[in-house]
């Protein structure tokens, strides 16, 4: 068993050797310990913010079973990333044109079991094959919340990991297992909090995250990096229920500018 397991690990590091060593493509993928945080919403904003930089950029909802994305973009796909996966169309299929400039989605199915998968590496494939296309800037992953198996696959992928929560206690508890369990591989999360009113709120709770991972002796090389807040405004939701983005409708709000803030340093910070 633990030779096997071993076999599939080897396996995965050098898939993800193949996939940064054969493109431009950089690859985000954006988490969160806890559901109901505003991941998605954030997403397709950031990716909307990192179009209007010119880059060229395609979302891949990967929220297993809870597809979202293609409500948020306000579109109806024939195909989704599971049709792929299982043969039944081409890569081509799947890359759906949005409403805006430089975005395309490749959505996933809500409520979809997708009983094919036995062990780890479906979905590394999957983002294998978008990245050789070598055709975007920038490849955001939209993962499912909490720590399963799927999640922990995408995460393994990049070294460009953006965490969202809030201050809500159960949220921080699972953004503090999420840093447990990238400590191990990774050397740095990049941590964003949602629904905080002040820069200030996010930097104080960011360092007392820090505070107890060296106290329960996580990897002391392991950084994580403030990213900066998203204001709560009505706006967001209103926007949400539109299906519209607020960085594009609403471009002088407080939260489009934090966003905007938060975008320049991610360019900055991808590896």
């Amino acid at each position: 068993m633990f030779d096997k397991i071993s076999t599939q690990a080897n396996k995965l590091v050098s898939l993800t050797n193949k996939i940064h060593s054969n493109s431009k493509t950089k690859v985000i993928v954006v988490t969160s310990g806890k559901g109901g945080v505003g991941k998605s919403t954030l997403t397709s904003n950031i990716a909307y913010l990192l179009s209007q930089k010119k880059k060229k950029v395609a979302v891949l909802d990967a929220d297993i079973g809870l597809a979202n994305l293609q409500v948020i973009f306000n579109i109806k796909p024939r195909k989704t990333l599971f049709d792929y996966l299982d043969g039944e169309c081409n890569l081509e299929e799947i890359q759906l044109t949005t409403s805006y400039h430089n975005i395309t989605l490749i959505a996933g199915k809500s409520g979809y079991q997708y009983s094919n998968i036995k062990n780890s590496m479906h979905f590394s494939r999957l983002v294998e094959d978008i990245v050789s296309l070598n055709k975007y800037d920038i490849l955001i992953i939209d993962t499912g919340a909490g720590l399963n198996e799927q999640v922990q696959e995408f995460l393994d992928i990049t070294d460009n990991i953006l965490a969202i929560t809030t201050t809500d206690p159960s949220a921080l508890t699972d953004v503090y297992a999420l840093m447990k369990m990238v400590s191990l591989k990774k050397s740095k999360l990049m941590l964003c909090f949602n629904f905080t009113a002040k820069y200030e709120i996010g930097a104080t709770i960011t360092k007392s995250l820090k505070n107890l991972a060296l106290k329960n002796k996580l990897n002391r090389k392991f950084m994580v990096q403030y990213m900066g807040n998203i204001s709560q405004m009505n706006s967001i939701s209103t926007t949400g229920r539109l299906r519209k983005l607020f960085a594009k409708e609403l471009k002088q709000d407080v939260a489009s500018l934090e966003l905007d803030v938060i975008v320049e340093d991610l360019l900055k910070s991808l590896k």
